[in-house]
């Protein structure tokens, strides 16, 4: 427990070594052996960079570019450079793209859809339509903004229908979106056809790129053979894409493109009926450190266009590594084509797929087990970074251990009441008291880390909703006051 306002003052030497003393019990952001969550590209004094970057610019005020020009040229160098990236500028396919810095992906997906809706005030009951795959930052837009989401199947291969997606396009759409790549499974969506079926119906198209879409470029350049994803492709109208991901910017920058500045006006929020100043905002926030944009900039402008293919290229390298060890150990199988810069494997009948996770956890390699839906598996899933091309060599041995001794232990055995209990409750009946006794039984605790397969495997039997209001339920207990 830490006393963030004490009666007296504490010495700085001491509040940042009490700093460095809770980082201790966390996950290591480098080193190459976490497999989601960061993304770190083992550049040598670029965390300095970063940092001395940020604390230039941390006080300076995004609310008014007017009175912190800095901001701006930096918001537009950064624009200036993902539209180049992407297919957009001058000379291109969309000479006329213009953008914003967001705090992250999923404010770049909410402001997409709202920009998307508020283009329609006639339709009274705007829809988004998104194949299965889409990531879930797609849902919370459509929840704050009461857009109604319209799911539709991947294919076979996990990508999104194109046909099946042509078909759910309805008079009140007024977005359709698909990933570059799919954050779950990796694999890039059929990007043109879904862009030209929006484009037919006279809708908006999204590619959320959010996850790859600093890479994709760059391993297309190294000879992957990917689809055209980006301003390319007639019918794609925005673009999203993080550089606190694979551009490996501090967290949190993203960008926003349009592919023009008509597509982005309804994107603002402008509010003047009131006695105070107009309020007029490009993104959620109002007001906004510079200091990620600044971090952003300086992390962009040291590593250049040749590092950043020179980073994709040791990427890629991993990804094949890890691959080939997936498939050489008896007892699990890749689940996606590793085209991208994900690793999503199965496991077989025999290997309990969450003990798996915490044998791998044990070893050092901590992975992100995504749970069984509809009649997809529970996988594992592997976000792969420049970084874990220097201990790459080490996961074979380990998965192969890590298998072995999954088999040994066997699968989870969740207490029969539990499973009774758990089989009979609905959202509803989810409480603070309820959420308490669950977290005593599978031994939790204050929710510290530790072995997590028998909570992913009470959570892979319950359903969505359920699912929902559990995790919900556990992360309102783990966010009290210290009293």
């Amino acid at each position: 427990m830490i006393e963030a306002l004490p009666c007296n003052g504490v010495p700085t030497d001491q509040v940042l070594a009490e700093l460095r003393e809770l980082r201790t019990v966390d996950l290591p952001t480098h080193g190459g052996r976490l497999f989601a969550y960061v993304y770190d590209p083992a550049v040598a004094g670029l965390d300095d960079l970063a940092r001395a970057a940020y604390a230039i610019s941390a006080h300076v005020n995004g609310l008014d570019p007017t009175a912190f020009p800095s901001l701006l040229v930096m918001e537009n160098a950064l624009v200036t450079s993902a539209a180049r990236l992407l297919g957009g500028g001058p000379g291109t396919a969309a000479p006329d793209v213009v953008g914003s810095v967001t705090g992250g992906g999923t404010e770049s997906l909410i402001l997409a859809v709202k920009a998307a809706r508020d283009a329609h005030p006639e339709i009274e009951r705007p829809r988004l339509v998104i194949p299965s795959s889409a990531h879930a930052a797609f849902a919370k837009a459509a929840h704050y903004l009461r857009v109604a989401l319209d799911v539709v199947p991947v294919d076979a291969g996990l990508r999104a229908d194109p046909a099946a997606m042509a078909a759910a396009i309805g008079a009140e759409t007024v977005l359709v979106a698909a990933s570059a790549p799919s954050y779950a499974h990796g694999v890039v969506d059929p990007i043109a056809e879904i862009a030209a079926a929006a484009a037919e119906r006279g809708v908006r198209f999204h590619v959320d790129a959010c996850f790859g879409g600093w890479v994709l470029p760059y391993l297309k350049r190294l000879g992957a053979d990917l689809p055209d994803f980006d301003f390319s492709v007639p019918g794609v109208t925005s673009i999203s894409v993080d550089l606190h991901k694979y551009a490996y910017a501090p967290k949190g920058v993203s960008v926003l493109l349009h592919r023009d500045a008509a597509l982005r006006m309804p994107q603002y929020f402008a509010y003047a009926d009131w006695p105070g100043y107009t309020m007029v905002n490009p993104v959620i926030s109002s007001t906004r450190s510079g200091g990620p944009i600044a971090a952003a900039v300086a992390t962009l402008r040291h590593l250049g266009d040749d590092g950043y293919l020179r980073l994709a290229g040791k990427t890629r390298d991993a990804v094949g590594v890890l691959a080939a060890a997936v498939e050489a150990t008896d007892g699990v199988r890749l689940y996606a084509p590793a085209e991208t810069t994900v690793v999503c494997l199965a496991a077989e009948p025999g290997v309990d797929l969450f003990v798996l996770a915490d044998e791998l956890a044990a070893r050092g390699w901590h992975t992100q087990p995504q749970l069984a839906y509809g009649n997809l598996p529970a996988t594992i899933h592997l976000t792969v970074t420049a970084a874990v091309g220097e201990t790459v060599d080490g996961f074979a041995p380990d998965l192969a251990a890590a298998v072995a001794a999954t088999r040994a232990r066997g699968p989870v055995a969740l207490p029969p009441e539990l499973l009774e209990a758990a089989g009979a409750l609905t959202p509803e009946m989810v409480t603070p008291e309820l959420i308490e006794g669950l977290a005593a039984g599978l031994g939790l605790g204050d929710g510290a880390g530790g072995a997590m397969a028998a909570v992913n495997s009470l959570l892979d039997v319950a359903p969505p909703a359920l699912r929902e209001a559990l995790l919900a339920g556990f992360l309102s207990q783990l966010q009290r006051p210290a009293w």
